[in-house]
């Protein structure tokens, strides 16, 4: 019955293979030692005997220099989504959209057509409000002026949220598809 070598002989191993590639066998500090003795052994393993360069053209590192290596920074976390926005919108409603008054006539297309074409004025810089009171066929949308309060998440359609929910405050958003119609949204706070 054969025995698997100890952990005294595969570490001694390493090394005899780390020296032959021509790495720097002296232990690293602390802790990297173990982590140094893995990549000496990873690196003896793949380089070509008698210490040359590798076949890529670079030089293994030794452990001491693999030790010394910067840690790669953390990216940033991601802003956490508020739980509470305010926005103001515009809804542009088509014949057969659902809540859509009986006096509407427009087709789907004319509708789409008309949220692009308030789309482009506000993004010339037209004001909000008054895109609100010329295009929104939302019931009493004059009288709020768009204005839809602070509202969470769960309180919108989810077309309408994810779009709300993305933008940054005083962004308008692109024209967003819900059962209602085209909807153009600024986020206000």
């Amino acid at each position: 019955m054969r025995r698997a070598p100890s952990i005294v002989t595969a570490t001694a191993t390493a090394l005899v293979l780390a020296i032959a590639a021509g790495c720097d066998p002296s232990p690293a500090p602390s802790s990297a030692t173990t982590t140094a003795t893995a990549t000496a052994t990873s690196i003896a393993t793949t380089a070509p005997m008698g210490g040359g360069p590798s076949p890529s053209g670079l030089s293994p590192l030794s452990p001491q220099a693999m030790a010394d290596q910067p840690t790669p920074a953390a990216p940033p976390a991601a802003e956490a989504e508020p739980e509470v926005i305010a926005a103001q919108h515009l809804l542009v409603a088509y014949k057969g959209a659902k809540g859509a008054a009986k006096t509407i006539t427009r087709s789907k297309a004319d509708a789409k057509k008309r949220a692009e074409e308030a789309l482009a004025k506000a993004r010339k810089g037209d004001d909000f409000t008054a895109l609100v009171k010329t295009y929104s066929d939302e019931p009493g949308a004059a009288d709020r002026l768009g204005n839809l309060g602070k509202f969470k998440r769960e309180a919108m359609v989810k077309p309408f949220s994810d779009a709300a929910f993305k933008l940054k405050v005083n962004e308008t958003s692109d024209v967003v598809e819900t059962e209602f119609g085209f909807h153009l949204i600024v986020r206000s706070e």
